[in-house]
C-alpha cells in the first residue's frame, strides 16, 4: 500500500483540495451574507495550504511548506483578525451583500468563466509540458481568478469586492504553487506581509466610510460623487 508520501497519494490530495477550492470560489459568488463569506475566504485558504503542502511534499520544495505556513499565519488568521478588528462586527451580521446580478444569473455567468478558464489553461498546456500538479492547479487557479474578478465586479459592498480580491490573490498563488515550486522564500515572505498591511489599509478606510456615511455600499458612494 503506498505512503502519503506516494506520489499519487499526493497528485490525489492535491485534486481533491482542488476541486473543493473550485467549489468554494463558486460559493463565495453565491453566498449572500457578509461573514459567510469571510468563513469561506478561510476555507479557501486552508486549501490553499493544503495543496501547497502536497505539492512541495511532492517536489521536495521547503519554499512551498513555507508557503502554507504563511498563508495559514495570515490568511486563516491574521486577515479575518484584522477585519473584523477593522471594520466591526455588526456590519458583517447586520445585513445581506448587495449584488448588481441575482444569485442564479451570477452562477449561470460564474459556469461560463470556469469553462473560460479551463479552456485557456488547456490551450497553455499545449505550448508547454505541464507535470502533473500544474495539470491540476492551473486551470483552477486561473477559473478562479475569473471568479475573484466577478466577484468584485458584481458586489456592491466594499467589504464583500475586498474578499473578491483575495480571492483573486488566493487563485495567483494556488495556480503559482504548481508553477513555480521553487519561488524563494524573501519573495513569498514579502507577498505575506503586504496582504495584512493592505486589509488594514482597505478595513481602515471602509470603517471610516461606514461612520460617515452609514453604508458600505459602492453604489452610496458613486451618488454622492454626482452631487
Amino acid at each position: 500500500m503506498a505512503g502519503f508520501g506516494s506520489t499519487q497519494t499526493l497528485i490525489g490530495l492535491d485534486a481533491l483540495a482542488s476541486a473543493l477550492f473550485l467549489l468554494v470560489s463558486l460559493a463565495i459568488v453565491a453566498t449572500r451574507q457578509m461573514l459567510a463569506t469571510l468563513r469561506l475566504f478561510v476555507i479557501e485558504s486552508l486549501l490553499l495550504a493544503v495543496s501547497a503542502t502536497a505539492i512541495g511534499i511532492g517536489t521536495h520544495s521547503i519554499h512551498l511548506l513555507i508557503v502554507a505556513g504563511i498563508v495559514v499565519v495570515t490568511k486563516v488568521i491574521a486577515v479575518p483578525w484584522v477585519l473584523k478588528f477593522t471594520v466591526g462586527g455588526e456590519i458583517y451580521g447586520r445585513r445581506e451583500i448587495d449584488q448588481a446580478l441575482t444569485i442564479p444569473t451570477s452562477l449561470v455567468l460564474s459556469a461560463g468563466l470556469i469553462f473560460f478558464g479551463f479552456f485557456v489553461s488547456e490551450r497553455l498546456f499545449f505550448m508547454v509540458s505541464a507535470p502533473e500538479f500544474t495539470l491540476l492547479n492551473l486551470p483552477v487557479g486561473i477559473a478562479c481568478l475569473l471568479l475573484g474578478m466577478f466577484t468584485v465586479t458584481v458586489r456592491r459592498e466594499a467589504i464583500a469586492q475586498l474578499v473578491g480580491l483575495l480571492v483573486m490573490e488566493n487563485a495567483v498563488f494556488f495556480a503559482g504553487a504548481a508553477i513555480a515550486s521553487h519561488l524563494p522564500t524573501l519573495a513569498e515572505i514579502a507577498a505575506a506581509v503586504d496582504l495584512p498591511i493592505m486589509t488594514l489599509v482597505f478595513g481602515l478606510l471602509i470603517r471610516q466610510i461606514h461612520r460617515k456615511l452609514g453604508t458600505t455600499r459602492v453604489g452610496e458612494l458613486s451618488a454622492l460623487g454626482e452631487r
